[in-house]
């Protein structure tokens, strides 16, 4: 040997590399942190366009819808996409941020992080739930259901569980005399 490459040197080189970046996954995800909190530029999506701001008073009637076969897939906020964790997509308000989502069907209140973009199907909906997040609200059984989302500062502990994947404490449930009376703003469009 002269000290020069052998194609069977070259081919050697070439599968490791291949095996490496195999290995590697190739999406680099961010790992699951509150910080930092991004709010992002105008966009568009299906001719409609996104204005992401914060909004510490955002407090809305509409519908939820739910997520769950993307499992694995890129967030938003670059984490990873797990149906079984408690999160959600909204068009415009920051990654991460935190809402209560209440069920005006049972009035079920649970604690929701935002880590990704959506829904951006049907005028009304407002918030798109993971898996996890429809089943402890109780309306993974429907494609869509009436919400209501407003903005939360949990605690800390409320956070860290959400961080990790797991449920919060449900909130309080709301009466059924509140739920009469945001069903009929919903009816009449807020």
């Amino acid at each position: 040997m002269s000290g020069g490459w052998t194609k069977g040197m070259r081919g050697g080189v070439l599968a490791a590399t291949v095996l490496l970046a195999a290995c590697g996954g190739g999406v680099r995800y961010r790992p699951v942190s509150d910080v930092p909190v991004k709010i992002g530029k105008p966009y568009s999506v299906r001719g409609a366009t996104y204005v992401p701001a914060a909004d510490p008073t955002y407090d809305y009637l509409g519908y939820a819808s739910w997520y769950g076969s993307e499992s694995g897939n890129q967030t938003a906020n670059g984490e990873r996409f797990r149906p079984k964790a408690v999160t959600a997509a909204h068009t415009t308000l920051p990654l991460p941020s935190y809402v209560e989502v209440t069920s005006l069907d049972t009035g079920r209140t649970i604690l929701v992080r935002i880590n990704d973009r959506g829904p951006f199907a049907g005028k009304d909906r407002i918030v798109d739930l993971s898996k996890g997040a429809a089943r402890q609200l109780g309306i993974h059984l429907q494609g869509v259901a009436p919400v209501r989302v407003r903005m939360a500062n949990p605690s800390e502990k409320d956070r860290k569980k959400l961080r990790g994947g797991q449920e919060a404490p449900e909130r309080s449930r709301v009466p059924e005399s509140v739920l009469v009376k945001w069903r009929a703003q919903l009816a009449a469009g807020n």
